[in-house]
């Protein structure tokens, strides 16, 4: 398999760090492609905890490349914090490469995603405030600055004046805020930048190198589909295309190299921030579900919204994705539910839609239909074989791989590496 995808297929959190942190042992190479510290990704080394942001899940195994793409952001603050927190775990980040094309999170790019949230009200689309949308705004505007232009100082001085020559007047003007100097920022970045420029790489000839050397690729998805920029519930969604099409834009990789594109799925389904969510529950099942499975932000704290599996979410995802495999996790969470709901299909209006519909009002006025299968309920944290999970879990798989049309490879059963079940991933 010379290159991998792995996306989520919900609206985020669905356990991705997890699912890469188990199969990146088999890859030469994990290489992020879109986002950047909005996204959190939580894998346990030692016994610890560890929350990614910024890094490469494959960071946790020596010998792996970890590369961080041109689809990226990098915000050089986090990216310290975090390679100083790995490090004192004793784990290296010396393997870690950094694409010269990716750009850079400055810091009146969080300022300006707090402002325009605030400027919103009620009708705020619950960033994370880390600067991701005004970061892309600016890639996209051709005022951003590049990680390339850290490697040298002078170049780096005159990005950031042009940068500023944009921005200083939005946040003076529209937002009543303090302006910036380059002298401020450069001073605030300038050890991170020593860190960095050993790291800066040409990415795209790097991955396809490796590919020609008879190397694997595996590409980290970061956030999920339902908050593409193109395909998610615009326009509560990320800033970048986080699909598995944003694998080939943001790595320099041509598609004809991606050979499997796995899509991670929660056992039931999770929102954090506003926009449509069919399933959600309101009531003590919801809280019991973000009890029992900690629904916390990795990346803010925040409570996330809570709600049964949705099949139509998921079918719309394996058909933008291209799914070969669905990872389903946390199905442990489910243990001691007497019932459990699957959505199969949505009532808009009186008509049936068994996909997700495209168009906003419809997702808007949506009102899921269930099926109810029996829960299990016992404790399936400690089952590491497929054939070893109560019937009824069996059959709950079965029956999410039946709707999806896509195989269920790997299941997942609590938050360590050996909590994993591997049905058809090797």
């Amino acid at each position: 398999m010379p290159a991998t995808v792995l996306v989520g297929t919900q609206w985020g959190d669905e356990g991705k760090g997890k699912i890469t942190d188990e199969i990146a042992a088999d890859f030469d190479v994990v290489c992020r492609f879109a986002g950047g510290a909005n996204a959190g990704h939580t894998v346990v080394a030692n016994g610890h905890k560890l929350a990614l942001h910024q890094v490469p899940s494959g960071v946790m195994y020596e010998g792996t490349a970890s590369v961080i793409g041109n689809g990226c952001i990098v915000d050089p603050e986090v990216l310290m914090e975090e390679v100083r927190m790995l490090e004192g775990q004793g784990i290296s980040t010396d393997n870690l490469k950094i694409s010269g094309n990716a750009h850079v999170v400055l810091p009146f790019h969080k300022v300006l995603d707090g402002a325009h949230e605030q400027a919103l009200g009620s009708k705020n689309l619950g960033t994370t405030k880390r600067g991701i949308g005004p970061t892309y705004m600016d890639k996209m505007n051709r005022t951003g600055v590049r990680i390339q232009d850290m490697l040298d100082d002078d170049t780096f001085r005159q990005k950031l004046a042009d940068s500023l020559a944009y921005t200083n007047p939005i946040l003076e003007k529209v937002y009543g805020l303090p302006t910036y100097t380059v002298d401020q920022i450069f001073e605030q970045l300038h050890e991170d930048i020593e860190w960095i420029r050993p790291h800066i790489i040409e990415s795209s000839a790097f991955l396809n190198e490796e590919l020609e050397a008879g190397k694997s690729i595996l590409f980290e998805g970061a956030q999920a589909t339902m908050l593409d920029i193109d395909h998610g519930t615009y326009p509560f969604v990320t800033s970048s295309n986080c699909t598995a099409g944003g694998a080939v834009t943001g790595s320099g990789v041509g598609p004809t190299q991606i050979k499997r594109i796995i899509g991670v799925a929660k056992a039931y389904l999770t929102r954090v921030g506003a926009g449509p969510f069919p399933t959600e529950l309101l009531d003590e099942t919801g809280k019991k579900l973000r009890e029992v499975g900690h629904e916390y932000g990795v990346t803010t704290g925040r409570e996330r919204r809570c709600g049964w599996y949705d099949a139509n979410v998921i079918k719309y995802a394996a058909r933008v994705n291209g799914l070969t495999d669905l990872a389903v996790t946390k199905l442990d969470v489910l243990d001691d539910f007497d019932e459990i709901k699957v959505c199969v299909a949505y009532d808009v209006d009186g008509k049936r839609y068994e996909t997700l519909p495209e168009l906003e009002p419809l997702v808007e006025k949506a009102k899921p239909i269930y099926e109810t299968l029996p829960g299990w309920k016992c404790d399936i944290t400690g089952v590491r074989k497929f054939e070893d999970l109560p019937q009824e879990a069996q059959d709950y798989i079965a029956y999410l791989e039946k709707l999806a049309g896509v195989r269920v490879s790997i299941v997942t059963v609590g938050p360590d590496r050996e909590q994993t079940i591997n049905r058809f991933w090797k």
